[in-house]
């Protein structure tokens, strides 16, 4: 199956890789069957409509039908039932049924004016759900994608707009840093997405594709609904079931874990505990790392769903990870030359969710509680540096439909968030914390005028208690239908963030740092093919500067990004970022093959930091290119793909420069590319179904180099070939795999 290879390429370490697994092959254990449901999904002409989510209301029996609309699937209830079926573009449809000897059933859907037909809002979003139009990336696209590593923000790495800084963690967006970038999950933010920062290596994300039903992925522009983020947020929002039942365990290079899912009529649990050493992997691939303590992790998932109410839904996800690790990592400022770095993480991470609807769904409810815990015993040549944060965080939104005709489902939402932050330095032996009490307050309104023209006008007002400011910010995006598959959008907005916590430990007299976007997109879908191409401007004010003992020097100039901060600090910087994106994705011409190819110009100056004079950030390229293809082919069970991705060569800071003549930030690092392949097969041994899999990153052997910027040596990544290569058995003979969704 075409989601194996990346599930499980465990380069860093994670949560749990036999989870997502299973996810991934969408393996059903098949419950003893009592009734049979059978029957064809058409349109108001009697087409087929391929894909259509077929199910009894307040279970998890159901089915999607296939390429002619045919649907099948067993339930163990023997008495009456409502059966729901639901398609993109159509109009709900419920019946009550007897499930004894039901006969085959026809189904004719209406369709509906606000879906296809109709215009919807699109700049600066790329939707991965299965709700909206302009869907771009499902969590089977993110683990299917060789280079994403089934890591959810390597794979948005791989779409217009981003910068893929290979020495760095985060999202990079738009001439945006990796702090201007938030993760949020079911609207609560993530205070540790990623695992810890070290010296030159990108850390990836925590969490994996397939707990999630749909990613939405901001380039700028987003909703009033969030906020502290300069340049975008990614929204992930969990899925609302489990369909398996069972046990698997899964053994490759880096890791092995085993994991067990239950379901029944109104809840679900799926538990996993894993544990990784990556030994076996670093004695194939060779390192460009001198470790003393290879990355060693061991953790452990429970998730729990409850529909209590046929429209109440209770979701609670609860995980703890634990991970040490040494190195000693180049540092011409050390008297050695290197300096020894020992690590050991513990990261706790809960959230729960309540959502709800009444009157026949005109009002709606999304509410949530989460908290974290995160904490660093970290030391350098024996000194303390260790760090740690605490997130409390409520949420509450409350959304009013109105209309449902040809002017669209109109919409007037109006919510409250609060969060209270505990953050924790040491600084080789002095401790620097801050204590800080957030709030916020938005309306949103949604309200399309006729088919062809939709506006979205939003208002976010924040609160921050360690700085003591409150600010207001605007939001305004409409969309024009140009044609049956095609719009033009556009969004403008302002975005205010609190400043970097290390400035704000020696001046909490900081004010909000501030971003205006303004976006112009053009879009058409058709066919399964899609093209884009989006514009945009940001302006960036009250940045802040930090000024050393001779303000203006570039000789004091440090480029570590993870310094801490020691200078004079003030909201006297400021900044731009300009360009344009262009996206193209054809799922149809060649029958098996999906392939998308992705091009960014980005063109950024800033006055902030440490910088004497306004220049391109060290983590800005102009020029990202990204070409993606994948193909399964059925007959012999095994997946295929191919990631060729290009970036030219980014700003660094020359020590051997004088830069006070010759310009700052002006020398370049070599162009990045790098090929990635992968394969995945299926089979079975002794009836148990079986999958294989392998990749290849940097199948070329390129020795990339990221940045030269920060110590007198070239910075690369942490082996240049890497080669993984794994196995998992489903310990049910029931087990099988769905092939319309590969």
């Amino acid at each position: 199956m075409k989601a194996i290879y990346t599930c499980v390429k465990w380069l860093g370490w994670g949560e749990n890789t036999s989870t997502l697994l299973i996810a991934l092959l969408l393996i059903s254990f098949l419950a003893p069957a009592q009734a049979v449901l059978t029957g064809r999904v058409t349109d108001q002409r009697g087409h087929a409509l391929p894909g259509a989510n077929v199910f009894l209301r307040g279970t998890y029996d159901g089915a999607n039908t296939d390429s002619t609309g045919l649907f099948r699937f067993t339930s163990s209830r023997r008495d009456t039932a409502t059966l729901l079926v639901s398609y993109l573009g159509y109009k709900p449809f419920s019946q009550k049924i007897t499930l004894v000897q039901t006969p085959s059933l026809t189904i004719r859907l209406t369709e509906m004016a606000n879906e296809l037909n109709t215009v919807v809002i699109t700049a600066g979003s790329f939707e991965a759900s299965d709700e909206k139009r302009m869907t771009m990336l499902k969590p089977m696209d993110i683990v299917t994608t060789a280079g994403a590593n089934a890591d959810i923000t390597a794979a948005m790495n791989l779409l217009p707009g981003t910068q893929r800084v290979g020495e760095q963690t985060g999202l990079f967006v738009r001439g945006g840093s990796g702090e201007e970038a938030k993760v949020i999950i079911d609207g609560m933010i993530v205070q540790n997405p990623y695992f810890s920062t070290m010296p030159d290596i990108q850390s990836r994300g925590r969490f994996q594709p397939f707990m999630f039903k749909g990613t939405s992925f901001s380039t700028g522009g987003y909703s009033a609904q969030y906020g502290q983020a300069l340049s975008s947020v990614l929204l992930l929002n969990t899925t609302d079931k489990s369909s398996n039942n069972g046990m698997s365990v899964s053994l490759n290079l880096a890791n092995t874990a085993l994991s067990y899912d239950q379901a029944s009529e109104k809840s679900s649990v799926s538990a996993t505990a894993y544990y990784g050493n990556l030994k076996p992997l670093f004695a194939l691939v060779p390192q460009n790392i001198d470790w003393t303590h290879v990355p060693e992790f061991t953790g452990s998932s429970l998730t729990y769903r409850l529909r209590p109410t046929k429209t109440g839904m209770l979701k609670f996800y609860g995980m703890y990870s634990d991970s040490k690790l040494g190195m000693n990592f180049l540092d011409p400022s050390a008297d050695a030359g290197t300096t020894a770095l020992q690590q050991r993480n513990r990261n706790f991470f809960t959230t729960s969710t309540y959502t709800d609807s009444w009157a026949e769904g005109k009002w709606l409810l999304n509410s949530g509680l989460s908290y974290s815990y995160d904490t660093d015993a970290t030391t350098y040549s024996g000194a303390d540096f260790g760090r740690g944060s605490e997130r409390l965080q409520g949420r509450a939104v409350l959304t009013r439909l109105f209309g449902h005709g040809n002017a669209g489902p109109n919409s007037l939402l109006f919510g409250t968030e609060a969060s209270r932050v505990t953050i924790r330095n040491t600084i080789t032996g002095n401790t620097f914390s801050l204590h800080d009490k957030y709030g916020a307050v938005f309306v949103e309104s949604q309200t399309y005028l006729g088919r062809n023209l939709a506006v979205q006008v939003g208002l976010r007002g924040e609160y921050s208690s360690v700085i003591g400011r409150f600010n207001l910010a605007p939001r305004l995006s409409l969309a024009y239908k140009t044609g049956p598959y095609s719009q033009v959008s556009m969004a403008y907005g302002q975005f205010y963030q609190t400043p970097d916590y290390r400035y704000l430990y020696r001046n909490t007299t900081l004010n909000y740092e501030r971003a205006d976007h303004l976006i112009l997109n053009y879009q058409v879908i058709k066919n399964k093919r899609t093209f884009r191409v989006e514009t945009f401007y940001k302006n960036y004010a009250q940045l802040v500067r930090e000024f050393m003992n001779q303000p203006g020097s570039a000789a004091r100039f440090d480029a570590n990004p993870y310094r801490f901060p020691i200078g004079q600090t003030n909201n006297t910087g400021y900044g731009y970022a300009k360009g344009f994106d262009v996206f193209w994705r054809d799922q149809k011409t060649v029958k098996g093959l999906d392939y998308w190819i992705t091009y960014s110009y980005v063109d950024s100056k800033r006055l902030f930091q440490q910088y004497p004079v306004e220049a391109m950030p060290t983590f800005i390229s102009n020029h990202n290119i990204s070409l993606i293809s994948k193909r399964y082919f059925e007959k012999i069970s095994t997946n295929l793909a191919l990631t060729y991705t290009i970036s030219s060569g980014r700003p660094y800071y020359n020590p051997n420069r004088d830069e006070t003549t010759t310009g700052f930030l002006v020398d370049r690092t070599p162009m990045v590319n790098n090929l990635s392949f992968s394969a995945s097969h299926i089979t079975s041994i002794k009836k148990n179904r079986v999958v294989l899999y392998a990749s290849v990153d940097n199948l070329l052997n390129t020795h990339n180099v990221f940045t030269d910027g920060k110590t007198r040596y070239a910075v690369g990544p942490q082996s240049y070939r890497s080669v993984f290569v794994g196995g998992m058995v489903m310990l049910s003979k029931k087990a099988k795999v769905n092939v319309n969704e590969l």
